[in-house]
């Protein structure tokens, strides 16, 4: 940190994020463990984007919003993965004030923006299993780019809002250590020599606009999803149906489950390391097996990107 001169607030604050180990060895093999798993997350979201784009026969709604959200995977952990890298190997290199906010504000953008495409998701498997015969009607293409630009929109509004709440708190020392891998609200906020019951409430409540409300609205799709199932005569129906679903709801799952437990929780003293351990998990975790569940648990998907392979592919008409 600073010595030989007292902060003054004229001079630039600055962040350096804790590191994972100090050991060379240890080193190496996490940024060579990191690299890895981010070069699978851009192949694994870009081959779903790419077979999307080329087959007309996913060309549907529901594979819209699966394109659509391996997009904004790619750009999630874009945001976090090259600074992380960057700092595995070698001292802790310091991020500015402006930087650090603008890596934080893309991290809760597109983040929010993710569990608002789960929840567009589930309504749209609602619509195919219990009003099969009006689906085209309603969900049409015109809808379903409203309803993805909705979600931009609708995470763009928190996400200003906490930034603006928590780099507006004063920072008394020139040098922090961020107890994190990435510029995140609360362990941003726990560097701050004032009050911040207001900024901490203010991350309570976007967390409960981003996680709780959009997690209500998938449960109340999946019941009505599990009460038309029941109430299907065939069983092969409700097979299938159920195979629609349960690749969505293993997404769900990991990413609601991860985001409650650090944003959700009651803070306490020891809770920064805890919430770097789970971060790892829904960082890398969903972006990760999102592709793979949607790959392995779905035919149409396996099958395009089989023919891609083999060069069966068909380009879309010009």
């Amino acid at each position: 940190m600073v010595t030989g001169k007292s902060f003054n607030k004229s001079d630039p604050t600055e962040f350096v994020f804790h590191v994972f180990t100090n050991v060379p060895e240890f080193q190496a093999l996490l940024f060579t463990l990191f690299l890895l798993l981010y070069l699978m997350i851009l192949c694994g979201n870009a081959a779903i984007i790419w077979v999307v784009y080329i087959y007309n026969s996913l060309h549907t709604p529901m594979y819209f919003f699966l394109g659509s959200l391996s997009l904004v995977e790619i750009c999630y952990i874009t945001d976090v993965v090259p600074l992380l890298l960057s700092n595995i190997l070698g001292a802790q290199k310091p991020i500015s004030l402006a930087s650090c906010g603008t890596q934080m504000f893309f991290f809760s953008f597109f983040g929010s923006t993710d569990c608002f495409l789960l929840t567009i998701m589930a309504y749209d498997r609602y619509v195919a299993i219990s009003h099969p015969l009006h689906y085209s009607l309603i969900m049409t293409q015109k809808l379903c780019v409203k309803m993805v630009l909705g979600s931009l929109g609708l995470a763009l509004l928190p996400s200003l809002n906490l930034c603006a709440f928590t780099f507006t708190l004063p920072f008394c020392r020139h040098r922090l250590e961020i107890n994190h891998f990435l510029c995140d609200a609360a362990p941003i906020m726990n560097l701050a020599c004032a009050d911040i019951h207001v900024s901490q409430i203010v991350l309570y409540v976007a967390s409960i606009l981003v996680l709780t409300v959009p997690f209500l609205l998938i449960c109340i799709s999946y019941v009505f999803i599990a009460y038309t199932i029941l109430h299907m005569d065939s069983a092969e129906g409700r097979q299938k149906a159920f195979s629609t679903c349960s690749s969505h709801l293993t997404v769900v799952l990991l990413q609601y489950g991860c985001c409650s437990l650090v944003y959700l929780r009651p803070r306490s003293s020891t809770s920064d390391d805890v919430d770097r351990q789970i971060a790892l998990v829904y960082t890398f975790g969903t972006p990760l097996l999102n592709p793979l569940i949607y790959t392995l648990r779905n035919k149409d998907v396996k099958n395009a990107l089989r023919n891609s392979i083999f060069h069966k592919a068909v380009p879309n008409p010009s």
